[in-house]
């Protein structure tokens, strides 16, 4: 049986990368202070409380998981470019693409009385199409309070990324990701695992943070929850992040909808940012609309 490492904060992230390979999982102590750990809670916090609790087994009757973090928080958005964890992902995922992007942030607050979450691997948001040698995404989950077994501290499962076939995790294979508030459990797409018990009288914070292959479909669609009139207020770096860039030669590419002439066609994202593009406001598709009436269309 494959025990669940815990490494310290000074590990680099070529074995960080190297771990997670072999044992799909691993944690990383004592990463954030309590001021790191007290700026977070404090600018989500009104947004955690106003979530209301999941509608079935899965997503939990009695927990809360409030997405658009990236748009909500600049503490989050720090954790997100977080130097150590941020290169660990790269050079995981480096094989299978040239660049990755923001999979997701979402806070996950469990809450007293919420059971156990079915074990899973999270690479089953793309359904059973992935090739099983291929890795998809990066995974984390910062501990914004202290994760014990009684407060529904992760379960996962170490070596089950290597597994072949539908085998299942017997109850002795299952690691529970205790850890001090401001540590963090990395794990791969491939690993079993789900969210513990909370048998205590006090709620779990985690902040899940996930990176993924950049031509891949994101989970949580950043489009949306960081629409360009936000995200152009963001370092490039993090844009890019975020999906306004091209995943590859020819994926992610736009074609300006504004007046003819007006715009270049086929440009990639940053366009949207420098300056090369004009006449993308509010009104945009209202101009649209009525120069299509026009033309009889």
């Amino acid at each position: 049986m494959t025990e669940l490492k815990y490494l310290g904060p000074d590990t680099t992230p070529d074995a960080i990368a190297e771990t997670i390979a072999e044992d799909g999982a691993m944690v990383l102590e004592g990463v954030l202070d309590a001021a790191a750990i007290r700026r977070v809670r404090d600018e989500i916090a009104p947004y955690v409380e106003a979530t209301e609790p999941g509608r079935d087994e899965f997503t939990g009757h009695r927990t809360t998981r409030t997405g658009a973090l990236v748009s909500r928080s600049k503490a989050v958005r720090d954790l997100v470019m977080h130097g150590t964890v941020k290169a660990a992902a790269e050079t995981f995922l480096k094989p299978y693409c040239e660049k990755i992007q923001l999979h997701l942030t979402q806070l996950i607050r469990i809450m007293p009385g919420q059971g156990a979450q079915a074990l899973h691997r999270d690479r089953l948001a793309w359904g059973g199409f992935l090739p099983a040698g291929l890795e998809p995404q990066f995974n984390c989950i910062w501990a914004l309070t202290e994760f014990t077994a009684a407060n529904g501290a992760t379960q996962v499962v170490p070596g089950s990324n290597r597994w072949e076939g539908p085998r299942r995790a017997e109850p002795n294979e299952v690691r529970r990701a205790e850890m001090a508030a401001g540590s963090v459990l990395l794990y791969s797409g491939s690993v079993i695992h789900g969210g513990g018990a909370n048998a205590s009288n006090a709620d779990r914070w985690g902040l899940n943070v996930d990176y993924s292959l950049a031509w891949l479909r994101q989970e949580e669609n950043q489009f949306l929850s960081c629409p360009p009139e936000v995200a152009k207020h963001f370092d490039p770096e993090f844009r890019a992040l975020l999906g306004y860039s091209m995943g590859s030669y020819a994926l992610g590419y736009f074609s300006p909808p504004t007046a003819p002439g007006q715009n270049p066609e086929v440009v990639p994202p940053e366009f949207l940012f420098n300056g090369k593009v004009t006449g993308w406001g509010d009104d945009l598709y209202e101009s649209v609309s009525a120069r299509a009436k026009e033309g009889g269309r």
